[in-house]
Order: C-alpha cells, then sequence, then structure tokens
C-alpha cells in the first residue's frame, strides 16, 4: 500500500509521528514529509533516524500558504495529527484551539483536494463523542469537515479513524504519573472512579494502517480499545515505582473532564458494525457516494454506546499492557 507512496505526517514530530515513521519505514514508501512547527522536535528526529527519504519542514497548519506548498510535493497520504489537544489549554485559549483544530483541518482538506491526494485519514479522539469541552468540539467539527470532505471530490477519499488514550504519547498520564511518583512521592488523579480507554502506540499505529487500507471513505473507524480505571494505573505504577508512603491524592475533576469516557455514542450506534477483532467502523450520517458493500457481512453493533465504563478490564490486563509498553522498567 505503501510502497514508493509520498506520505506526510502534519504534527508528525510527535510522539505519534515518531511511531508512525518508524512503522512507515519498515513499507518502504518513496518518501515521508514530516510537517510541524516544532524545530528541536523534528532535529531531534533527524538525529534518531539518519534516513535520507525523510523530509522535515517547519510549518503551521494555520497557515494556507505554507500547507499548500507542501501538498504541491504530489502526496499520496496524509497523516493529519497536529492538533491543540490539552483539556484545560483549549478551555483557556479557545481561539488557538479553533485555529490549530478547525481551521488547520480546512487548510489541509482543501489542499488534498486541490492537488488530488489519495487517501486523507484524520486520528481523532474520544473527546470528540458527545463533548463537554472545547477540544473535543474542535475534534468533533474535524470529523464532521473529513467525512463531508468526501462529497467535494472523486479524487480524495477522506477518513476517520477514533480512538482514546495511547500509552507513552505526548502529554500521557503514564509519564506523567511516574514523575510525580519520582519526584512528589504521589499521584494526583481528580476522580477515583474515573475510567479511560488505553492502548499502546505502537498497536494503535498498527491498527491505524488497517483502517487505512479498508477504508473506502466517508467511514469513521473506531479502535476498540479496554478501557481500565485510574486509580488501577495509579495503583500499579505506584507498587513498581513507589514506596509504602507513596500516597493516592484525590483532587477533584478539572474543567471539561469526563468521568468515562465515550467512543460511540447512542446517535452512532445506529450506523456501526463490528468490522472485525480490532475495530468498529460508523457510517457517515450525511449522504455520501461511496460503496460500503465491504461491510455486507458485517454484524451491527450490539450495544447503546461504546463506553470506557462499559468495557473494564483488571489489573492484571493493564499490568501486562503496561509491561508490553515498556512502562514498568527502571
Amino acid at each position: 500500500m505503501f510502497k514508493d507512496k509520498i506520505i506526510l505526517i502534519d504534527g508528525g514530530s510527535g510522539s505519534w509521528g515518531n511511531e508512525l515513521t518508524t512503522q512507515l519505514l519498515e513499507k518502504n514508501p518513496r518518501k515521508i514529509i514530516i510537517y510541524s512547527r516544532g524545530e528541536l522536535a523534528q532535529v531531534n528526529m533527524q538525529r534518531k533516524f539518519n534516513n535520507d527519504i525523510i523530509e522535515y519542514i517547519i510549518g503551521d497548519v494555520r497557515d494556507t500558504e505554507a500547507v499548500d506548498r507542501v501538498f504541491e510535493r504530489n502526496i499520496d497520504y496524509v497523516f493529519h495529527l497536529s492538533a491543540l489537544k490539552h483539556v484545560p489549554v483549549c478551555e483557556n485559549q479557545p481561539q488557538e484551539a479553533i485555529k490549530t483544530n478547525i481551521m488547520g483541518t480546512i487548510n489541509l482538506i482543501n489542499a488534498a483536494i486541490k492537488y488530488k491526494t489519495k487517501k486523507f485519514i484524520d486520528v481523532s479522539s474520544d473527546k470528540a463523542v458527545s463533548p463537554n469541552n472545547l477540544y473535543g468540539m474542535t475534534k468533533a467539527i474535524g470529523e464532521k469537515l473529513t467525512i463531508q470532505a468526501n462529497n467535494l471530490t472523486d479524487n480524495t477519499e477522506f477518513v476517520c479513524i477514533r480512538g482514546g488514550n495511547v500509552l507513552g504519547s505526548n502529554g500521557s498520564v503514564v509519564p506523567h504519573f511516574i514523575n510525580q511518583i519520582k519526584n512528589k512521592n504521589k499521584i494526583t488523579i481528580t476522580d477515583k472512579t474515573m475510567t479511560r480507554f488505553f492502548l499502546t502506540l505502537s498497536e494503535a499505529i498498527s491498527l491505524l494502517f488497517e483502517a487505512t487500507e479498508y477504508s473506502v471513505g466517508g467511514e469513521t473507524f473506531v479502535m476498540n480499545m479496554p478501557s481500565f480505571y485510574i486509580n488501577d494505573l495509579a495503583e500499579i505504577l505506584i507498587e513498581f515505582y513507589g514506596n509504602s508512603n507513596t500516597k493516592i491524592e484525590e483532587i477533584g475533576i478539572r474543567e471539561g473532564e469526563k468521568v468515562h469516557e465515550i467512543l460511540i455514542s447512542e446517535h452512532e450506534s445506529i450506523n456501526s458494525y463490528i468490522f472485525d477483532d480490532n475495530y468498529y467502523i460508523i457510517l457517515p450520517s450525511i449522504k455520501i457516494n461511496k460503496n460500503y458493500s465491504h461491510l455486507i457481512n458485517c454484524e451491527k453493533v450490539n450495544f447503546k454506546t461504546f463506553s470506557s465504563a462499559n468495557n473494564l478490564k483488571d489489573k492484571k490486563f493493564l499490568r501486562d499492557l503496561l509491561i508490553k509498553g515498556e512502562f514498568l522498567t527502571k
């Protein structure tokens, strides 16, 4: 699929972009273009990979002309990763979140259409479902823009990938908890009953390729992710990194934060299918001229919502996941 292709990863100098680049290099693309604002992050990637087929471009998805110049390189696939992601940052600076997460997405979609990119993959979040914070609202709008873009061209397939928290991604809770244990000998959590979806970064990227290969445009692929109590995560990390005096401090839910996340809403479940063990697929709520015959043998989901409160795994499952992600290591 990716052999001899030109691939653009916008927002590509973060943790997702690094792992995506690592796995893409094994698939023999002609070129991987990393487009992001992070100069130091790009320099670190250059030193890490030291590979001539990777091109690094400093730029902002908000900049229409700069985005256009990137797409002039005959891009085949776009992985759209750029976003302001931290809930409190987006709550306190909504104009900036709108510029990056919405206007930036529009710029990329327009360029993909203009230059006839083969496929555009928007990497979204569980916070886009029934959003109660600005970050989630901007990601929900980004999904809508991406799906609707299928009606603007016959040359580019636009698809969304929706997942929960990825262990080890920039700003994720696991490194934060480990630092709290080492520096403060305590972990602060907002609510002990809180649940979240989790998957390792390498697994998330592998699933990303599956959705890229089988999508035809207009679908939202939803990762079938396990969920856990945040309190269980804290206890496992304390067992490994802490001592008998390490405490868990409950500080209350932050502005815009949910106790449980949802990957498929009640409204969406009506039009959702079990694609395989890894994915559910939500078909578009608007009319799109696409053939979804590949779902003809797929069963419809049998739940009203896919919530982190209803897909809980035990501490052993979580511990094994942390070991697989190499987080339980001195």
